[in-house]
């Protein structure tokens, strides 16, 4: 943040606000992190400020420090409506266009209030009157922690706001082996523990309390596993039938697009799940090195993200969405290729 954005903010924040702080549609650990660590400094710097998440999100976030408070827009309309349009300053975390709030976005487009955006993801839009954007943050819970330091509230960052932040800056950087992980990650993290942050328990509440069914669904999309080596590419299928058999809740499929990552000589690991209820395919895409997925995401999926992780949709059914992208990896494959060796 430059000194003209970090002046506008304590201006805004120097007069009473009726604040409302949103995360992105089906929000993962740095979104809740990020939302509930902003929540929990504002409210205890006396300000008024309300969480409202666009629908649920998986049961191993539920845990955070004040994850109580936040409203589901789809089970909590109503109220949550009401403090839309009661709100005076929404700040945006850890997305950059409105479209990303799914049935919310109508109503924030039509908001007079004044909006603040911290986000890490790449072309931002310009709806927000402070725009705090860089792509070269590991997480937005990294951004929202040098946030809080260019209010100069560094001090009075608690145990609760330490616990959300390091959640999400964890997640988002894949246990801190993702090539966003910088030295400076690291230094705040270490300071983050300083201040309460329980390293270990939040990596057993993330990752150590699967259900059975989620690990039998692990194995399905496994087994489902297809790789082209000769694309230096892995790619994973699951239909709603297999989501249903294996009793999928919110969140099961958590990270089940980098076991691709994990074979000898892969650089692009995708995967597709069937969506009956919203008539998509969801895609999830990975990788490492220089391959963007972020643009072949873009190009051909209707997504979007960072060069190394990204996310997509098709309108198609689940065999021929599997079909178009196999038939779009003939043009990438000098760059995997170039890639891999």
């Amino acid at each position: 943040m430059n000194s003209e954005d970090i002046k506008a903010i304590q201006e805004l924040l120097a007069v009473p606000q009726q604040i409302v702080i949103i995360p992105h549609k089906n929000p993962d650990g740095d979104a809740i992190g990020s939302t509930l660590g902003l929540w929990h400094y504002l409210t205890n710097s006396g300000l008024s400020a309300t969480i409202i998440a666009p629908n649920d999100y998986p049961k191993f976030l539920k845990w955070m420090p004040g994850n109580e408070h936040i409203l589901n827009f789809e089970r909590h309309n109503s109220q949550a409506k009401e403090k839309l349009a009661e709100a005076s300053l929404i700040f945006t975390l850890d997305f950059n266009h409105l479209g990303r709030t799914g049935q919310m976005a109508p109503l924030l487009e039509s908001s007079e209030a004044k909006f603040v955006m911290i986000d890490h993801h790449q072309a931002p839009s310009d709806y927000a009157v402070v725009t705090y954007s860089d792509v070269s943050k590991s997480s937005t819970c990294e951004m929202v922690y040098e946030f809080i330091a260019y209010l100069g509230g560094k001090d009075h960052i608690s145990a609760e706001i330490a616990n959300c932040l390091y959640t999400g800056i964890m997640t988002d950087t894949g246990s801190f082996k993702f090539s966003s992980t910088t030295s400076r990650t690291h230094r705040i993290v270490a300071d983050l523990i300083d201040k309460g942050a329980q390293n270990t328990e939040i990596h057993h509440q993330i990752y150590d309390t699967n259900s059975p069914s989620r690990l039998h669904l692990l194995g399905c999309a496994l087994k489902n596993m297809v790789i082209l080596e000769e694309y230096s590419t892995a790619y994973i299928t699951l239909s709603q039938e297999e989501l249903d058999r294996y009793g999928y809740n919110k969140g099961d499929t958590e990270g089940f697009v980098n076991y691709g990552l994990t074979l000898d000589g892969i650089i692009f690991a995708v995967i597709f799940i069937e969506n009956k209820e919203e008539g998509i395919i969801k895609i999830s895409f990975r990788s490492t090195g220089n391959f963007s997925v972020n643009e072949f995401a873009r190009t051909h999926f209707e997504g979007g993200g960072h060069t190394n992780a990204a996310g997509g949709k098709s309108d198609d059914t689940l065999s021929e969405t599997v079909q178009r992208f196999r038939s779009h990896l003939k043009n990438y494959e000098e760059q995997l290729l170039i890639q891999s060796s």
